[in-house]
């Protein structure tokens, strides 16, 4: 049974540091598969649209999704690899372990992943939009780096841009 796990807020020593690889051996491990599903319980819950295993206080290269759009299935991506894509574009952006606040960020228009899923198969999830935003601010978490560090006009979030952002 999945559940909601607290998702740690900037300040905490967690968020900064480089998580590590996931052993391909580990992911089918049923205590693996459970922390898969509380974090899915837990980006829900928030609501958000992705969640890093950092945020949860785990330190392991992995990140949960759900975009919320028809093209796109919730995704589990485990080592990822980002590959940006187009140009580079200016967006609004907000972050679950960073509630209340909002402010812009350079990021690439389209992005790839490639990883493994939940299962341990290969996977490689390509998009532009919320999509590639999301990716690149998910593996930025594995990385230790939050999006305030390259945010301008950071700022809080009023009750229109809540509206406009998608917090990951």
């Amino acid at each position: 049974m999945p559940y909601v796990r607290e998702i740690l807020a900037e300040g905490h020593p967690a968020l900064r540091k480089v998580a590590k690889k996931v052993d391909p051996r580990e992911i089918r491990e049923p205590l693996f598969q459970q922390l898969i599903d509380d974090m899915f319980a837990t980006m829900y819950a928030a609501p958000g649209v992705g969640l890093a295993a950092p945020q949860v206080n785990v330190s392991k290269r992995l990140f949960v999704m759900d975009v919320h759009d028809d093209e796109h299935e919730p995704a589990v991506v485990i080592n990822p690899k980002l590959e940006g894509l187009g140009v580079e574009v200016e967006l609004k952006e907000g972050c679950l372990s960073v509630p209340g606040m909002v402010g812009e960020i350079v990021r690439f228009e389209r992005a790839a992943v490639t990883g493994l899923d939940r299962n341990g198969q290969k996977v490689r999830i390509e998009g532009e939009g919320l999509l590639a935003q999301c990716l690149q601010h998910e593996v930025d978490h594995l990385d230790g780096t939050l999006y305030i560090d390259r945010a301008a006009n950071l700022r809080p979030v009023t009750g229109d841009e809540e509206k406009e952002i998608a917090e990951a």
